[in-house]
């Protein structure tokens, strides 16, 4: 700033000017230690005498021994007055002197300025030369460096370009569409969202759950590679005037010795309340062990134990665990961290290969597997758990407990599913007691399955043999699904000892078992059982394999409908004849409609009466009570078959439901053994209900008459009136 006045100062009252007020550094190395007092001198803010000329001052400068360029051009000292200034000088600047360059008064009045400006070129660096504005930006590109520094720069001044042209105009600046653009991108995220999943969902349509309970499996051989994946029915029925749909169980099943079943339900350290669901319902309930109607007094279910099996508990929850184990006595600790793919299988089946036990038979048996290669290894009785079979803890509080075995099967399970055990034990016993004859036997067959007159198909046993027996729901043609799948002892006993197995332990883990059973060197003998008519998902999963709680009497129902489809389906095909297709009830091999590689799935055999594939689950009507919505969720069910509210209507369609003895048709088995894809605890109760709860008769049908056939009629009409 300038300090205006009508009266001027002598020119040599002016103070000099102080080259190094900018300076930050220290004297020059070149400077000796002689120089120290030049140094300070020229460091000082003014010079001792206020009246020096300026040739002094040129003097002063010239004997400054200091070769280093000057950062800073010369700052005005505003602590000084100018010439034309009536104000006394002050010993201390107004205010700190800024690091910006100072504006060149041009137009001062003062006479001096010629020999500033002589005096500003004396002292500045040739670079600096030049008068510098606070309003215009400073030239700093004039120089090489900062030339190349612009070129290299050049492309941010593009993008700043290209944002301004082309983005900014689209940026939303009004309340109004802002919302809208937040609603357009909200839309588009849930869309895309929605497609990701839709694209890398396997289950795109659904399953033809009807035929399959109604088309035998013609074929126990392990899937060809070549067969598509939705193939669902690759083989033909071999006949249509002979077509006889499944049929299960056969009528000598309690003639066979039961299987010994070890169940391994995967769990976690956090997983208790499912645990104690599980143990309070099909680990020890009776109807889940003794079967339907009567029961057998679980004789069927004597060798079958159900086990928890988890990896290394958290730190958190060790404690919890362990007094979990002292209490229940079935948790197994396998030595790995928690996991699911990634070789905790392979970890269960070697440990379960020589460390899981089930108790012996307690029974004779008109057949029973002789020539076993494990039937002489035994092991102490362990400490029982409370829902371990009567039998067992029968024979513990004998005092002289008998040992127990190895398993016939071992099977691993996961915790969201339900599982009837004494089903489970049933289609376990039949496959191991029987199959059909691999085809590289030449031995002869003994014939220890049901006889041909109960309309099942001959199976053979080949003797001095351990059965290789793969059991469970097979997922494309591929491998069988992980809710639980089971594999007799001989494969487990293999794969735990297979060094190829155990290099390849991590990947989905129902698919690495089945890559396992596939590498084993008699591949070919085992037997792919396949079970996909009473194996499926909860009725509100809304998977491509849900569908209501089914019982055999709708199953019968399912599979009249579907050999009606049939039969009408091969009248109304038309082929030439020929010599080699003389009988016509033979169904050509070219029978498109359901059967063979590229078939197609019929619409009508994947409805159910409950639930819709991709459709979140509704009850038929609002307002239903806690039995009516289970009674809702039954398969076939006349409450399920509601579409609108009628309170008489639904009343009507609770008293026409079905007892557990038609619905099992008399039969103690024979019914749904898995459900799987229980998210949720409340479905855990459900499926309970509906499978373990109900009635033997109901109130109509005692009324009616429906169970006079029954010896126990007068027990039960006497137990009902109490």
């Amino acid at each position: 700033m300038t300090f205006a006045s009508d009266q001027c100062l002598p020119p040599n009252s002016r103070p000099a000017v102080h080259v190094d007020d900018h300076d930050d550094g220290a004297f020059s190395q070149t400077e000796g230690a002689g120089n120290s007092d030049r140094g300070l001198a020229a460091r000082m803010p003014f010079f001792a005498s206020s009246s020096s000329s300026s040739t002094e001052l040129n003097s002063q400068v010239a004997e400054r021994p200091s070769s280093r360029t000057l950062l800073y051009p010369h700052t005005p000292n505003y602590s000084n007055p100018s010439l034309c200034s009536t104000a006394t000088a002050t010993p201390m600047p107004s205010r700190t002197t800024s690091p910006l360059y100072a504006q060149d008064d041009s137009a001062s009045s003062c006479s001096s300025d010629s020999e500033e400006g002589e005096l500003e070129s004396s002292l500045l660096h040739e670079s600096h030369r030049r008068s510098f504005s606070l309003t215009e930006t400073p030239r700093w590109w004039a120089n090489g460096p900062s030339r190349r520094r612009r070129r290299d720069l050049s492309w941010l001044g593009t993008c700043r370009w290209g944002f301004r042209r082309f983005v900014l105009p689209f940026i939303p600046k009004t309340p109004l569409t802002i919302i809208f653009t937040l609603l357009v991108l909200t839309a588009f995220s849930i869309s895309l969202t929605y497609l990701i999943i839709y694209l890398c969902n396997p289950d795109k349509e659904p399953l033809p759950w009807r035929g399959y309970c109604t088309i035998p499996n013609y074929s126990t051989e392990p899937p060809p590679s070549f067969l598509g994946a939705y193939a669902s029915f690759p083989i033909h029925p071999p006949s249509i005037t002979d077509f006889t749909p499944t049929s299960f169980p056969p009528d000598n099943l309690d003639s066979l010795s039961p299987a010994g079943v070890f169940v391994g339900v995967f769990s976690m350290d956090t997983g208790f309340e499912r645990r104690m669901l599980i143990r309070s319902t099909y680990a020890s309930h009776a109807r889940s062990r003794n079967g339907a109607g009567e029961g057998d007094g679980g004789v069927g279910t004597s060798r079958t134990v159900v086990r928890f099996i988890m990896g290394r508990p958290r730190k958190d929850w060790e404690q919890r665990i362990h007094l979990e184990m002292q209490t229940y006595n079935d948790i197994i600790i396998l030595p790995i961290k928690e996991n699911m793919n990634d070789g905790k299988t392979y970890s269960f089946f070697s440990w379960a290969a020589t460390g899981a036990w089930v108790p012996p038979l307690y029974s004779n048996f008109d057949s029973v597997p002789q020539n076993l290669s494990y039937a002489n290894l035994t092991s102490p009785a362990p400490i029982l758990a409370n829902h371990d079979p009567i039998l067992a803890r029968q024979d513990a509080q004998s005092g002289s407990p008998k040992p127990w075995v190895p398993p016939d099967f071992i099977i691993k399970a996961d915790d969201d599913s339900f599982v009837m055990l004494a089903e489970l034990e049933a289609h376990l016993r039949v496959e191991l007691h029987g199959g059909p004859l691999p085809r590289h036997y030449n031995k002869s067959p003994v014939l220890i399955a049901p006889p041909a007159s109960s309309n099942q198909s001959t199976v053979y046993h080949p003797p001095n043999d351990d059965p290789l027996i793969y059991w469970g729901y097979t997922v494309k043609n591929r491998f069988m699904g992980g809710e639980l799948y089971a594999l007799s002892h001989s494969l487990v006993d293999w794969i735990s000892k297979d060094p190829g197995a155990k290099e390849h332990v991590t990947g989905a883990e129902d698919q690495t078992t089945a890559r396992w059973v596939r590498w084993h060197p008699r591949a070919d003998d085992v037997r792919w059982v396949r079970e996909r008519c009473w194996i499926y998902d909860h009725p509100k999963a809304g998977t491509v394999y849900s569908r209501g709680f089914l019982f055999p009497s709708e199953a019968k129902r399912v599979q009249t409908g579907i050999i009606s489809d049939i039969q009408r389906w091969y009248k109304s095909y038309k082929s030439p004849p020929s010599p080699e297709r003389s009988s016509s009830d033979i169904v050509p091999e070219d029978f498109v409609p359901v059967f063979g590689p590229h078939g197609e799935t019929p619409s009508s055999w994947v409805l159910s009466s409950v639930s819709t594939f991709q459709v979140r689950y509704s009850p038929p009507v609002p307002g239903l009570s806690s039995d009516h919505s289970i009674e809702a969720l039954v398969e076939g069910s006349d409450i399920s078959r509601l579409t609108k509210w009628n309170a008489t209507a639904a009343d009507e369609a609770w008293q026409n439901r079905e007892g557990r003895i038609r619905r099992y048709e008399g039969k103690r088995v024979g019914g749904t053994t898995v459900v799987h894809s229980i998210k949720k605890h409340l479905w855990f109760l459900e499926a309970a209900t509906a499978l373990l709860e109900g009635e033997d008769y109901t109130e109509s049908e005692l009324a009616q008459g429906a169970a006079e056939a029954s010896p126990n009629f007068a027990e039960l009409v006497a137990t009902l009136d109490r």
